[in-house]
């Protein structure tokens, strides 16, 4: 039986849509989103590949404990934004954590290359939004296309690549007989 509602681990309607988005398409149900203010128990601006990740599980984790081990056929999504230094430069992207009736499928969205001075800014403590807000003259664009959408020319968007990234964590729930935890 497929469930209802789907916990996201933000307040953020691009995270919220995109969760909602995603299991409605990949599940073919209707499903109500609700976005819970949770702690992350990582930075606010992420600044490594396994910081990022920690983030979105933390998010699930503090969600499941919000709802005492969750609520029998919920479902629990949670999107961490981060950035880190690859192979090719700096580079940000998402970490996505889904957690279901005991299980988890954890994945990571593409990268997107970070411009130096942009990483510079964060390793000074900025945020990214907040660095695109004044780079591109945008307010909030952290709730918008996000930084993505600025440097792709809306090509993709925020919201866009985690929708990829949720559709792709899927595949565990899509066929739980090849995947064992």
């Amino acid at each position: 039986m497929v469930s209802d509602i789907i916990y996201v681990g933000s307040k953020n309607p691009v995270k919220i849509n995109a969760a909602l988005n995603t299991l409605s398409d990949t599940l073919e149900h209707d499903f109500e989103a609700q976005g819970l203010k949770v702690a992350s128990g990582v930075a606010d601006q992420p600044m490594t590949e396994d910081e990022t990740r920690l983030g979105a599980i933390n998010r699930v984790k503090a969600m499941l404990e919000h709802h005492q081990g969750g609520l029998t056929d919920a479902w629990y999504v949670a999107i961490e934004g981060g950035v880190d230094v690859l192979e090719d430069g700096p580079a940000t992207f998402a970490y996505v954590a889904i957690y279901h009736e005991g299980h988890w499928s954890v994945s990571r969205s593409a990268s997107l290359p970070l411009p130096v001075s942009v990483y510079q800014a964060l390793q000074r403590g900025e945020e990214l939004g907040t660095v695109m807000d004044r780079l591109f003259d945008t307010e909030n664009v952290k709730q918008k296309e996000g930084a993505i959408g600025l440097l792709t020319l809306n090509h993709a968007t925020r919201q866009s690549v985690y929708e990829v990234a949720l559709t792709l964590a899927m595949a565990k729930f899509h066929f739980p007989d090849l995947y064992t935890d």
